[in-house]
């Protein structure tokens, strides 16, 4: 059995609805974040960084969202959540998965955490910070919104749904928040946001996780 140790609109979201999207069975469990649940020793044997999401699939043990993904897109190729080995699809999927996790993703880290980077109570620092991640991270939206022009496709990879959607579904909607250009700004983001509503495994998680409005 799969299980997914997870948090309500936390890097777990993307997981959440790959395993949804794979039809598999598969059990979650809660890291209660406000209690600090993450930093407990028996959740750090399962991600010693104290990071939500972990899973277990039977005795591997896997953190880091992308790796997850990554996994469950192999071991379940017949759902054809990746591209072919050796494409050339492949790669561009490749580039595109380590771009959401080591740029976006990693810019949005700033954008919440900015404090964690500084000397405590700078709140000057700390502002600019968060200021200088949300442009930062507007410029990367607008690198999605024109790819997505680009191909026309209603997916990322074009007309093949894989795991790179609930991704940029999931840093899409952390950017609800922005003062300024938000991903559901970007015409081409937006109407890919509408789109995946309309999967019954996006419906899932979000329901299971019950995630509250806006969604994006």
């Amino acid at each position: 059995m799969i299980t997914l140790h997870y948090y309500p609109g936390n890097a777990s979201f993307t997981p959440h609805v790959v395993l949804h999207e794979l039809g598999v069975p598969f059990e979650l469990s809660l890291v209660d974040r406000t209690v600090n649940a993450h930093k407990a020793p028996g959740y750090l044997k399962l991600n010693p960084n104290g990071l939500i999401p972990a899973l277990v699939d039977g005795d591997l043990v896997l953190y880091e969202t992308a790796a997850i993904c990554l996994h469950l897109a192999d071991t379940h190729p017949a759902a054809q959540l990746a591209p072919p080995l050796g494409s050339a699809e492949r790669a561009h999927f490749y580039k595109w998965l380590m771009w959401l996790t080591n740029t976006v993703q990693a810019t949005l880290i700033h954008y919440f955490y900015g404090d964690r980077m500084l000397d405590a109570g700078n709140a000057e620092g700390t502002a600019q910070l968060k200021a200088h991640a949300q442009a930062r991270v507007i410029g990367h939206l607008a690198q999605i919104d024109a790819h997505l022009a680009s191909h026309g496709g209603p997916w990322m990879m074009g007309s093949q749904y894989t795991v790179l959607d609930p991704y940029v579904w999931m840093v899409s909607r952390w950017t609800r928040g922005f003062s300024t250009q938000p991903a559901r700004s970007f015409p081409h983001i937006h109407s890919f946001l509408q789109r995946m509503l309309g999967r019954p495994a996006v419906q899932r998680a979000i329901a299971t996780e019950k995630l509250s409005e806006p969604m994006f």
